[in-house]
């Protein structure tokens, strides 16, 4: 989100999507918004927050479109300025000739990116959570992005951290009191008791929110899955399969895959990545090894893999797993899948049934991957639905939480070992402010004002 350069300035931009569109929205925000108005519409400003039919014309007088427009002035807007909505047919000409029409006012610029959302975070409209939440909306693809963006703008994730940071700033005035006014018969003198008991369980849910966080960054960036076998398997036809497409080169020679492929589904109303890899076996050259390497490490990174082995050449029951995935370059772990594919050229299952994790198809025809996807989709859903509210969801998120963490963990120690009120109360604020920089809602007075009314010092 861009930093605005004067926030005395007018801006105007188009705020619905680019290109042609039955209706575009073009938004001025800022203290000439009235002025920018009146120069378009060449009449009256209509009644606040009622919506108004105008004709907008250019300079000259000439007609540029029938408009319908919105007066909203400060502070009960978006941005908490004074704002007009301009809805034009969604022409590119129409856009263009607003914007330049407006322009040449002299009263606003276009607006930086971000800009509107930003003069909202100044203004008090909105945290940066919720800043975020809007860009998540936008860029939501899948039912399963959008509820997650949906529940951080409603502003459940910023509840909890402003929370977390209320409990840190009563353990901290606590603290600052018995280090202040040690004497006084109102003011609490043991911090274990006063101070630290609730913040051991800050500590816990501060962890048990970096541990959920995985699933978050799966939501928004996809759950990955990675194809993993000996070559010529049937990996490559299995993406395909699931992919509906020929995403993959296909071929009966064997290491014909030397790198790692993706496509993008979506499972159960998540975006999930499905990567076939490259065959694994002892490599024949540095290319093929260096392949075999790409696709150990992509194991590595996948939130599920899926172990594909020929069908005619393996036994398995519903307690073991293929004897190709256990060949020493690659492990098979609880939780994973794994296909026998080529069933079409069997005469019988090689598989006892009751098995869910084990399944018998042929990439070739088809069969057996009603019951793969079946399964894929039930394993996203587990994985990645949720009732509680979505909390770490970026890296700035992660980050500073685990600065938190960290800072309440000293704090905690510190006040074991006897290291003193002082030390304890300032990793208390260290931790206070990495919650309070999520928000954006850092504010000095806040300690000052618990110390006033908890302890009544001064009275």
């Amino acid at each position: 989100m861009a930093t605005a350069r004067r926030t005395t300035e007018t801006i105007i931009a188009l705020a619905s999507g680019s290109g042609r569109a039955g209706i575009a929205v073009i938004r001025v925000s800022g203290p000439e918004a009235s002025v920018v108005l009146q120069h378009l519409s060449k009449q009256p400003i209509p009644e606040p927050r009622v919506a108004a039919i105008r004709e907008l014309k250019d300079d000259q007088g000439g007609f540029l479109d029938e408009a319908l427009v919105l007066w909203m002035p400060g502070p009960h807007s978006y941005t908490g300025e004074d704002v007009v909505e301009f809805h034009v047919h969604g022409g590119p000409a129409i856009v263009e000739a607003v914007l330049a029409s407006g322009l040449k006012s002299g009263s606003c610029r276009i607006a930086e990116p971000g800009e509107f959302t930003r003069r909202a975070f100044d203004a008090g409209r909105l945290d940066l959570t919720k800043a975020e939440a809007i860009a998540d909306l936008i860029d939501a693809e899948t039912e399963g992005q959008r509820r997650q963006a949906g529940r951080l703008y409603q502003g459940e994730a910023a509840r909890t951290f402003e929370g977390w940071r209320g409990l840190l700033m009563t353990a901290m005035a606590a603290l600052e009191a018995s280090i202040d006014f040690p004497d006084e018969a109102d003011v609490p003198g043991e911090v274990n008791r006063h101070a630290l008991e609730p913040i051991q369980m800050l500590a816990a849910d501060l962890s048990a929110a970096l541990g959920d966080a995985g699933r978050l960054k799966s939501v928004r960036e996809g759950f990955r899955i990675a194809i993993l076998g000996p070559p010529n398997a049937g990996k490559s036809s299995l993406m395909n399969r699931l992919a509906r497409r020929e995403a993959a080169i296909v071929s009966p020679i064997a290491g014909t895959t030397r790198d790692v492929v993706e496509v993008r589904l979506v499972l159960a109303g998540y975006p999930v990545w499905v990567a076939d890899t490259a065959g694994l076996r002892e490599a024949g050259d540095a290319i093929e090894a260096e392949g075999i390497r790409r696709a150990l490490a992509r194991a590595e990174e996948a939130d599920l893999r899926i172990w594909v082995s020929d069908a005619q050449e393996t036994s398995v029951s519903r307690e073991t797993s293929p004897t190709s995935a256990r060949s020493g370059l690659g492990e098979v772990r609880p939780g994973d899948l794994t296909v026998l594919n080529k069933a079409d050229l069997m005469g019988r299952l090689p598989v006892e049934a009751g098995s869910e994790n084990v399944f018998v198809v042929s990439a070739r025809t088809g069969a057996g991957f009603e019951g793969l996807e079946r399964r894929l989709a039930q394993v996203v859903r587990l994985r990645l639905d949720a009732d509680e509210a979505p909390l770490v969801t970026r890296a700035r998120h992660r980050e500073l939480t685990e600065e938190a963490l960290a800072a309440v963990e000293r704090a905690l120690e510190g006040a074991r070992t006897g290291l003193g009120a002082e030390l304890v109360s300032e990793d208390l604020r260290l931790a206070a402010r990495a919650l309070g920089r999520i928000t954006g809602s850092i504010d000095a007075e806040d300690l000052l004002d618990r110390i006033f009314s908890q302890f009544c010092i001064g009275k």
